[in-house]
């Protein structure tokens, strides 16, 4: 049994070391916060205080090097898991623009500056180039905190980060190789096999996988985070094994879990709290622990050669990002984002000056230059994301919603325990999240001689739905009603909380009316003007792969368009989804317009629907992970159909397997003498 600490400097106990730690990243978040000083700064300088080369209280041991390893993959994974897939591809040319400029211009520079400025050989050169050109997203988790994180500027800044770090890499192999003699054909052909079987198992085999367990572990949010983990480690191995650095691995693991981790999530919050409050100071830490600042003290020579390697290596990266903005039409504080978050080296440039130096091509004071400018740029870079992400932040807030943009306020009825979560997760997924609005779970209990007991019964209820709710650090106010009947609770919780969409779950009965859902819904529909979901969740929502949406004739005239649109949209967006609009096509075009005009954006097709009777015929061409929403009109609006009121039976027959909603827009009820006009007017054959 251990009976005393051995204290002497550097300490040895891990818990002592782990308790240390926890100390400095708490603290170091209390006193900047306060001096409004980026965090990232503060953690890298404590590694420069307790680090070997300061005053030497901690060493950069194996246990340090492992935690600072998983925190720069962690980085690379969430900037891949959080990255805007519609919008990258549409600005896909841009990414790769910006990618060769941040590299060509960069590393030439540098090696130009290396090769006849301080007399390096022409390989050395290069190698210490790619310290120019080779940049770490360490200011990342600066924008997502600012919910930043699918603004254009961010989105090229991450694919021109995986070109340039591509190209650094391959540029590593091609010099390591003509060391190590391997300069055949067949080398490189081996080589241009491995990544390629790399990228193929990550991309297309992983999200196979990751569905199938999801499904099965749909209820196990612990195990859903486990294998989250292993998967980013097994790309991150798989990218070594393949020739190049792991945290290539781990961002393409983030892009390809990217649509099947929703962002508003508790699984997605669960990741982002481990990482960028454990996993990710650990590595600010360790990066700190290796600078050496002595090597400033060396005489004027080396103090000059520093100044100018950092002062050049900062300038072209703002180069490549001023040539971005001129070409594009950025702004000066996207532009000043984008040379940000650039601007930091760590991981890649420490990966492959070391590796040039334990091969002799750079010599000690390269690697301490080369540590030094990991340590200046992080610095600049978090300053300089900081002032930028906050300018952009406050500039996006500032701009005016359109009428669809007020803030939601979403009512959720419980009655079915087994159905709270998705109700739950789904309502979160519709939020506007420009309003901190709260979900409001709604419990109804009829007056009668055993209100008390269902209370009981009801409050147990929302109180899983609060437990289920602060996992993905929403807010939920429970709302509780005794009334007659359900109907009637339903409809004064609207009116006393000013409720903009009730969220309702499937019971499948069939009323006088011959409509599936129940007589709640009737009332619901004739006595309220909200928009009402009601929703069968038959698979995990981050499984669906395709949301396909009904739209009947005139739906485009309805005074809830845009609110069911934007619903629609933002449920694609969350569960990374296509869209298939399907309708008249008149309608279509309209849906096309407004889809082009507002955001998010979604990838989307259009498919014509002359007849809703058509509409059960779809069943052969959909699979399992296929949502159906059917957007339906009440009766006497412009938008309402006779063959609407067939809709619910045919899905809860030939649609079991799917997961649905049915959409009731916000409407203003008309006249059907009105309804009668309009549809003369417009044609009900369009």
């Amino acid at each position: 049994m251990k009976l005393a600490l051995k204290l002497t400097l550097p300490f040895e106990d891990p818990v002592l070391i782990f308790t240390l730690v926890l100390f400095i990243i708490l603290v170091s978040t209390i006193i900047l916060k306060r001096v409004k000083i980026p965090g990232i700064v503060g953690l890298i300088i404590a590694g420069v205080i307790v680090g070997p080369n300061g005053f030497g209280i901690m060493e950069r041991d194996a246990s340090m090097i492992l935690f600072g390893t998983v925190g720069i993959l962690y980085i690379m994974f969430l900037a891949g898991l959080e990255m805007d897939m519609v919008g990258f591809k549409k600005t896909k040319t841009r990414s790769i623009t910006y990618g060769a400029l941040t590299f060509f211009i960069p590393i030439t520079i540098g090696a130009l500056t290396f090769l006849y400025l301080f007399d390096y050989e022409l390989k050395s050169a290069i190698l210490l180039g790619c310290m120019f050109a080779s940049h770490t997203l360490l200011a990342y988790p600066i924008i997502s905190k600012l919910g930043l994180a699918k603004n254009e500027a961010v989105t090229v800044t991450i694919g021109g980060t995986i070109i340039t770090d591509t190209a650094v890499l391959i540029v590593l192999a091609i010099i390591v190789g003509s060391m190590e003699g391997n300069v055949s054909m067949v080398y490189w052909m081996i080589l241009a096999l491995k990544l390629a079987v790399f990228v193929a198992v990550v991309l297309f085999v992983f999200p196979v996988i990751a569905k199938f367990i999801f499904k099965q572990l749909e209820s196990e949010k612990g195990a859903q985070f486990i294998f989250v983990l292993a998967m980013v480690f097994a790309a991150s191995f798989l990218a070594e094994l393949a020739g190049v650095e792991a945290i290539l691995g781990a961002f393409l693991a983030g892009l390809a879990l990217n649509q099947l981790i929703p962002h508003t999530s508790a699984l997605m919050n669960r990741l982002e709290f481990v990482g960028n409050n454990i996993f990710v100071p650990f590595f600010l830490l360790s990066v700190g622990m290796l600078v050496d600042v002595s090597v400033l003290f060396e005489g004027w020579v080396a103090l000059a050669t520093i100044v100018t390697v950092i002062a050049l290596a900062i300038l072209t990266k703002w180069i490549a990002a001023y040539i971005t903005q001129k070409l594009y039409g950025y702004s000066i504080t996207q532009r000043n984002l984008i040379f940000g978050l650039s601007t930091a080296r760590a991981a890649a440039t420490l990966a492959v000056i070391l590796v040039g130096f334990e091969l002799g091509i750079i010599e000690e004071f390269a690697l301490n230059l080369t540590v030094v400018l990991i340590l200046a740029t992080s610095l600049a870079s978090s300053f300089i994301t900081e002032k930028a992400g906050r300018a952009l932040a406050i500039i996006e807030s500032r701009r005016k919603p359109d009428l669809s943009e007020k803030p939601d306020r979403i009512l959720v009825p419980i009655a079915n325990p087994a159905t709270i979560e998705n109700l739950i997760d789904l309502s979160i997924m519709l939020k506007n999240p420009d309003y901190h609005e709260p979900i409001y779970p709604l419990a109804v209990v009829i007056d009668n001689e055993h209100a008390e007991e269902e209370i009981f019964k009801k409050n147990k209820m929302l109180q899983e739905a609060i437990k289920h709710a602060s996992a993905t650090d929403n807010d939920v106010q429970l709302v509780s009603k005794i009334d007659m009947n359900i109907s009637s609770g339903i409809l004064r919780a609207i009116k006393e909380l000013m409720i903009t969409e009730v969220v309702l779950g499937w019971n499948a009965k069939i009323t006088t009316r011959d409509r599936v859902f129940g007589t709640v819904l009737d009332n619901l529909l004739e006595k309220t003007e909200q928009m009402i979901l009601v929703c069968k969740i038959a698979e995990p929502l981050n499984t669906t792969r395709r949301i396909i949406v009904i739209v009947p004739l005139n739906a485009e005239l309805e005074r809830g368009y845009l609110r069911w649109i934007r619903a629609v949209k933002k449920l694609s967006s969350q569960l990374g989804a296509k869209i298939i609009f399907r309708g008249r096509r008149r309608t279509l075009n309209k849906i096309r317009q407004t889809l082009a005009t507002t955001k998010p954006a979604v990838e989307a097709e259009f498919e014509p629907l002359s007849n809703f009777s058509e509409f059960g015929d779809m069943k052969t061409s959909l699979t399992k992970d296929d949502m159906i929403v059917v957007v339906s009109g009440r009766r006497g609006t412009v938008s309402y159909n006779n063959t609407m009121d067939y809709v619910p039976r045919v899905l809860s027959r030939d649609y079991k397997e799917n997961s649905f909603i049915i959409v009731y827009p916000e409407q203003n009820p008309m006249a059907e003498q009105d309804n009668m006009y309009i549809n003369i007017a417009y044609g009900r054959d369009a």
